[in-house]
């Protein structure tokens, strides 16, 4: 019976969740797409890619409203007291929900690990090739174009029937250059596209050209030329504004774009490349025998110049050098303080590439553990879902939607939260990822026993410790 109720709103849900998700998306970056002249096939594909981020947000939503909606339509209609009166528990009436739930746990398991980087991945190259394409070829009544290499066009009015027809146009053309910058007027012009799509024809009638032209050396002066036309055709070349899509194999992934198995591959080798590079790290300090002092806010520096010796005792102290004479002790000195330097510019650069490294390795973890979690959230909203439906009993919609609502941005917040606590490395990447999981698993096992004992007929737990209290004494 329950397998039979829950599709409907599952499906439902999911598509008015895939829906609101889908407008945001549209709202937020439409302003981007429009004005670009891009092809339709393109948009479809972009919006394609960015589904499987929805995907992920509106499947366990739409789990939990529907388990909600579903098990509250049983305690509504008194079909779960009838169930319960014929020895039917709680447990028996979970059970084929929690096996849908496992299969769809497995399901956005390998969809967020396997699909979902590679969706990000091809959208992520897809933007960046669009936000590279100029926008296309339109003229605005009053408003200078410089969209074209080499010409601004001012228009002064385009019939809005008939945008290929303009009135009253000025074309600067800098082909040769600002300084002899070349005119041209007209008192009307038709815009004629070419078949393959990368030119256009301008034809300009009754108009003038004013053109400065270069002297034939520095002692003549300059010639200007004025000459009208009755008409007179000016090809722009629109080869810039094509869409050019970019080979997507040659960008870096990155933690977001990159397959689990990939990560923690990675992880893997970063893993024993920072342990090789703490073990030279080891060695090198050893090696110094503590001639150089470890970083600290007040630092030792070591002396710019052998003269900062001085006469004092630090040349004699040394035995190894008492048979030497004074510039031999301080060429020894000063190879001495070059290899120093040397060593304490290695140590620095492998602390550096140690700590990068770390980094690197905690922002992967992290995404494993929040995509092994956010897959496993819809089993626990059903362990939420149904025992929390079964205590509503009545408010319908409204209610089940709010409860909804309220379930999923506490764990949202959550996570986000522990997401960012765990990049920042002020928690561990698990207890940060799966600390949302923990906290709903909690809660949905004290619903579950709620339910299951129907703890409601029971006296409170205040009233029981009360008379508990009140025998005692």
């Amino acid at each position: 019976m329950i397998l039979r109720m829950l599709p409907g709103p599952f499906l439902g849900w999911l598509g008015t969740l895939m829906f609101l998700l889908l407008m945001q998306f549209l709202i937020r970056y439409l302003p981007d797409l429009v004005g670009k002249g891009l092809p339709f096939t393109v948009i479809v594909e972009l919006i394609s890619y960015n589904l499987a981020y929805m995907v992920v947000l509106a499947v366990p939503m739409a789990v939990l409203i529907s388990t909600l909606m579903t098990f509250g339509q049983l305690a509504e209609t008194r079909a779960y007291a009838v169930m319960k009166s014929a020895g039917v528990s709680m447990l028996q009436l979970l059970w084929p929900v929690l096996i849908c739930g496992f299969l769809l746990t497995g399901f956005m398991w390998y969809f967020n690990n396997e699909v979902l980087p590679e969706a990000n991945y091809r959208a992520r190259s897809l933007w960046w090739d669009i936000r590279k394409k100029k926008p296309g070829f339109q003229l605005q009544p009053g408003v200078f174009y410089d969209g074209i290499q080499k010409y601004s066009i001012l228009v002064r009015d385009i019939p809005p029937n008939d945008p290929n027809i303009l009135h009253d146009v000025l074309i600067y053309d800098y082909s040769e250059g600002s300084r002899r910058r070349v005119d041209i007027k007209a008192s009307r012009g038709e815009i004629i596209p070419k078949g393959d799509g990368h030119d256009i024809d301008v034809v300009l009638y009754n108009g003038e050209i004013h053109r400065r032209k270069k002297p034939p050396s520095m002692h003549d002066p300059g010639r200007y030329e004025r000459l009208t036309f009755a008409k007179h055709r000016l090809r722009l070349n629109l080869t810039d504004f094509a869409f050019e899509r970019s080979n997507p194999d040659r960008t870096r992934r990155s933690d977001r774009t990159m397959r689990t198995w990939d990560m923690i591959h990675l992880v893997d080798s970063l893993e024993v490349s920072i342990a090789e590079q703490k073990r030279n790290l080891l060695k090198m300090t050893l090696a110094l025998d503590g001639t150089i002092p470890p970083r600290t806010t007040n630092q030792r520096r070591l002396p710019p110049r052998l003269h900062d010796f001085g006469n004092g005792p630090l040349l004699s102290s040394r035995r190894v050098l008492s048979g030497l004479t004074r510039g031999q002790q301080l060429s020894v000195f000063e190879v001495a303080i070059r290899q120093a330097r040397l060593a304490r510019t290695e140590i620095d650069n492998t602390r550096r590439t140690v700590e990068w490294q770390s980094e690197l390795v905690n922002r992967n973890r992290v995404e494993i553990h929040k995509k092994q979690s956010i897959a496993l959230a819809c089993l626990i909203f059903i362990l939420v879902g149904a025992p929390l439906g079964l205590s509503i009993r009545r408010g319908g919609l409204g209610t089940a939607g709010a409860l909804a609502i309220g379930i999923f941005l506490f764990y949202w917040v959550t996570l986000v939260q522990g997401e960012k606590l765990a990049d920042r490395n002020m928690l561990t990447p698990w207890i940060g990822m799966w600390a949302a999981n923990i906290a709903t698993i909690l809660v949905g096992a004290w619903l579950v026993l709620y339910a299951t004992l129907d703890l409601r007929a029971t006296p409170r737990l205040r009233d029981r410790l009360s008379a508990l209290f009140s025998h005692q004494a």
